[in-house]
């Protein structure tokens, strides 16, 4: 009933589809580019703007809500807020250009910039 279950073109296939994903990952490595700034913004408006090149710790008070922003060895993470679920300070950090670290509560963001500037993902009309 089954003569083979496996053949030599599903072999072919596999092995042609696991190149195709090593060869669109190390493509996609090539453009993980590392940022140069860290922009913070606070309710929509820039906070401050800093090299990620120079370690820094930087408290950002907004009201009685205060973050804590830590740029160290070119990355940059949230070591302290004063909201309740702490999702920003569990946040893993963050280096690449386009990364960024949000929190909701305090309405704070921490972007990463490349060197060009302001970077978009998409532009719409």
């Amino acid at each position: 009933m089954f003569k083979g279950i496996i053949r030599k073109a599903d072999i072919l296939l596999a092995g042609v589809l696991i190149l195709i994903g090593v060869a669109a990952s190390l493509w996609i490595s090539q453009f993980d580019t590392s940022g140069s700034r860290v922009i913070i913004k606070t309710d929509g408006k820039v906070y401050g703007s800093y090299s990620i090149s120079e370690d820094r710790t930087v408290t950002v008070k907004q009201g009685k809500k205060t973050n804590t922003v830590r740029i160290r060895d070119g990355e940059v993470s949230v070591t302290h807020a004063s909201c309740h679920n702490q999702v920003c300070v569990k946040h893993k950090s963050i280096h690449t250009t386009g990364e960024s670290i949000i929190c909701l509560p305090n309405k704070m963001v921490v972007q990463i910039q490349g060197k060009g500037g302001d970077e978009y993902d998409a532009i719409s009309s």
